[in-house]
């Protein structure tokens, strides 16, 4: 459950809207029709995300957003304006705040942006712990393991936190690469300032500048106003950039004279923004492979590894599967309303024998399908999905509607929905579209409006393989 504060002179239509979206997830929310009554709340009960008003009785907006900075800086805090110029609301942004929405609030965008909040929210507070064996609550997500290369990833966390410098974390997909970068967070000098992760391989190529550094208005087709990238937002905080490899040529100039001289121009600006943020970043790519094709920039990489820490795939890992598949039963059962105390020698001997391309993240998939089918206290073999291959493209099988599905999934409960939505949704969509291609990836990403290199990854997390292949390098710019 998570706390919502609402700041309004008139909240009534807010204070409606999110009782409607939000009440029968269980979340809690407050109103303050003042900013003083706001931040005195804001100081007794620390909420998860705070929606303010521009316009107050008693002081501005702003006013109230500098005062609520002091009592927590990680609180994301999201402007409601009705006002069509929104300097106030930009001149917040730049100062940090998460976002701003103009009334009349759009009820879809209402949703999208807060529920990204509260897991922004989530990941800045829940600690990313690091447990040499599970802990007997679950108090957060956890860094677990004992084999030699994860005290070694230990050691890295304790020497390179208390530093600030960039830090880039390298390993096989679903290795846990985010946990590391919040326990580097947590540990740091910035750690009551904010965090802010953003997946490079989600946004397309076209809106990473926009994204990442902000653009002025009229800067492109469809900018209609100013947007304060993340890079501004974040000042004075730590900013993680997943999956960095993706990063196109153009995007990768500027992010290298940020780093050089923590200074930037946004989208169509000539203005020179100046921002203190510390970078973490991850990557499962070879980033010096992909120099030598002449697809990243070697100074850039050089910036960016100014500490590098290397995680271990989990076949790697020796006996700390076991201990992973402990502590994620554990939260299972609590997730799934499940009581399953033990699993059988037969069905750990099955889960340490495949060799888990998809590393935790697919450990995780399987654990909770298992657990979803399963009767009784203990996991048996029967409850295991087949390992084999990955699934061809070509042999996918049709699913249920998506609304049935997600149905289905409600009603057994648990949490992680929004992943799980995702996933589903990308394995039938790729898998569509590659028959449609009969393989062809650049047909494929063309259709799909995605880079070359999101497509594989996407493939190789999904756990699909490919029937009919082209030749990349004829289009690799598509």
């Amino acid at each position: 459950m998570a706390s919502v504060l609402l700041v309004d002179d008139n909240p009534e239509l807010i204070q409606e809207q999110l009782a409607h979206l939000f009440c029968e997830a269980g979340h809690e929310i407050g109103v303050a029709r003042t900013g003083q009554d706001g931040i005195r709340q804001a100081t007794e009960r620390t909420p998860d995300v705070i929606l303010l008003d521009l316009r107050l009785p008693d002081m501005t907006g702003l006013d109230v957003y500098r005062r609520l900075r002091q009592v927590d800086a990680r609180i994301p805090v999201i402007f409601i304006t009705d006002s069509t110029g929104a300097d106030s609301a930009i001149e917040a942004m730049k100062q940090g705040a998460y976002d701003y929405l103009s009334k009349p609030v759009d009820l879809r965008r209402l949703r999208l942006v807060i529920g990204q909040a509260l897991e922004l929210s989530r990941l800045a507070r829940e600690p990313a712990e690091v447990a040499q064996t599970p802990p007997e609550e679950d108090r957060g997500d956890s860094i677990i393991g004992h084999c030699p290369a994860m005290i070694e990833v230990y050691k890295a966390i304790g020497r390179v936190a208390g530093q600030d410098v960039t830090v880039l974390i390298t390993g096989e997909s679903g290795t846990g690469k985010e946990l590391v970068a919040r326990a580097i967070y947590q540990h740091s000098v910035r750690a009551l300032a904010p965090f802010l992760a953003i997946n490079c391989a989600a946004i397309p190529e076209l809106l990473q500048e926009s994204e990442l550094f902000g653009h002025e208005k009229g800067a492109f087709t469809g900018a209609d106003r100013k947007r304060i990238g993340k890079f501004e937002q974040c000042n004075g905080g730590t900013l993680f950039l997943d999956e960095v490899g993706d990063l196109p040529l153009a995007t990768q100039a500027k992010m290298l004279r940020l780093l050089q001289e923590q200074t930037f121009e946004r989208v169509g600006g000539n203005e020179t923004v100046h921002t203190d943020v510390r970078l973490i970043a991850a990557t499962n790519h070879d980033l010096e492979s992909l120099a030598s094709e002449g697809k990243y920039r070697l100074d850039l990489i050089y910036r960016l590894s100014g500490f590098t820490i290397q995680l271990p795939p989990l076949r790697e890992r020796g006996d700390d599967q076991p201990l992973l598949v402990q502590h994620y039963m554990r939260r299972f059962n609590r997730q799934l309303g499940r009581e399953l105390r033990e699993i059988s020698p037969a069905a750990m001997r099955k889960l340490r024998q495949y060799s888990w391309p998809g590393n935790i993240r697919e450990l995780q998939s399987v654990l909770k399908q298992a657990m979803l089918q399963s009767t009784g206290p203990v996991l048996v073999p029967e409850f295991l999905p087949e390992f084999g291959s990955p699934k061809s493209v070509a042999a996918a099988e049709v699913e249920p509607r998506l609304e049935a599905w997600i149905e289905q999934r409600l009603q057994a409960g648990g949490g992680d929905l929004y992943q799980e939505v995702h996933q589903h949704v990308d394995r039938h969509l790729l898998a569509q579209v590659l028959r449609l291609t009969e393989g062809n990836q650049v047909q494929a990403v063309r259709i799909l409006g995605i880079a070359p290199r999101t497509l594989r990854l996407k493939l190789r997390e999904l756990g699909l393989s490919i029937t009919k292949s082209v030749e990349e390098d004829k289009d690799e710019s598509v």
